[in-house]
C-alpha cells in the first residue's frame, strides 16, 4: 500500500474534508488511518475513470447505503472539489430514490444541504 500516493489522492480529490477524516482516524487508530489512506490511493489511482466519475459512483453508493451520512458528506465535498455542480449532486441523489428508497434519499438530501451551506452554495 502506498501511503504517500493515498495522501496525494486524498488531497487532490477530497481536499480539506479528506484531511480531516484522516486526522480524526489517526488519533483513534493509526493502523486504520494508514490502511484507509493506502487503500484510497490504490483505488483512486485506477486509471479507467476520472475523479469526477468516481465521485458520482461514490455519492450514489453512499446515498444507497442510507447509513453512511458522514462519508457521504465527505464525498459531496469531494464531488464539488472535482467539478460536480450542486445540481448534478442533487440529481445523483434523486436518482437513488428508485434503488434505495425515500428514507435514504431524504437523508442524503439533508446531508447535501448541510454541505452546500458549509460551501456557501
Amino acid at each position: 500500500m502506498q501511503i504517500d500516493t493515498g495522501l496525494e489522492k486524498l488531497k487532490e480529490i477530497d481536499g480539506r474534508a479528506g484531511e480531516v477524516v484522516h486526522e480524526r482516524i489517526q488519533k483513534i487508530s493509526p493502523f486504520m488511518a494508514d490502511y484507509l489512506v493506502g487503500s484510497f490511493g490504490e483505488i483512486c489511482s485506477i486509471p479507467d475513470i476520472d475523479n469526477k466519475t468516481r465521485e458520482i459512483a461514490v455519492i450514489g453508493a453512499c446515498t444507497a447505503l442510507g447509513y453512511a451520512i458522514p462519508q457521504l458528506k465527505v464525498h459531496i465535498h469531494a464531488g464539488l472539489n472535482v467539478g460536480l455542480t450542486r445540481d448534478e449532486i442533487i440529481a445523483i441523489i434523486n436518482t437513488m430514490t428508485l434503488y434505495a428508497g425515500f428514507p435514504a434519499t431524504l437523508n442524503a438530501l439533508y446531508a447535501a444541504e448541510e454541505v452546500f451551506a458549509e460551501e456557501g452554495l
